[in-house]
């Protein structure tokens, strides 16, 4: 357990390099605008948030940076970074180690680990690791396993009972393997998309 853990961290600090490498090669150029008040946005709570049901109740929450215990469910963050530890976690965005026990929902990005019963990226790309009994993602670049690994543009490893993808850019191990856009559309065992 402490070697996935270990694997994990690192890996999650690796993508977090390799996203900042790619924001500092997007702000070389910068335009000098008029600044106009507007109302002051909280932008992070750091290092550790405490998610109880849906306290603190506030219109706009603010993103999370380090550790966000889920108990029993998560608040309305919409950016994650780090670590979320409990039952059922959603986010919006989310970067980082993901492990509920029942749930992990992200809607739009996530960069990182998930680990639970039951994980998803549903209409988003998905960078990095789904370990669970049902794992879907909408676009997938790394690896899937479970029972039942579904997504829909897959680069990378599906490993399970059941896999799924629309299309498949790389290799499925497992009893069902199912690539809809693949000459050889199923194949037990293993089935490789390119």
């Amino acid at each position: 357990m402490k070697k996935i853990l270990f694997a994990a961290a690192v890996a999650v600090a690796c993508v977090g390099a390799i996203r900042a490498a790619e924001a500092g090669e997007n702000d070389e150029t910068t335009v000098e605008t008029e600044v106009v008040d507007a109302p002051q946005k909280q932008v992070g709570v750091w290092p550790a948030f405490f998610a109880i049901g849906e306290i603190p109740s506030t219109n706009v929450a603010p993103d999370v940076i380090g550790l966000r215990l889920t108990i029993p469910y998560s608040t309305k963050h919409e950016n994650v970074t780090g670590f979320d530890l409990g039952l059922w976690g959603r986010a919006q965005y989310f970067e980082g180690f993901m492990f509920n026990i029942l749930r992990n929902d992200v809607r739009d990005e996530l960069s990182g680990v998930q680990v639970g019963l039951y994980n998803s990226a549903g209409q988003s790309d998905m960078l990095g690791i789904q370990v669970g009994l049902w794992n879907e993602a909408g676009s997938n670049r790394g690896i899937q396993a479970g029972l039942v690994n579904t997504a829909g543009i897959a680069q990378g490893v599906q490993v399970g009972l059941i896999n799924r993808a629309e299309e498949m850019y790389g290799f499925q191990v497992g009893v069902i393997n199912v690539i809809r856009d693949a000459e050889l559309t199923f194949c037990p065992l293993v089935n490789v998309g390119f």
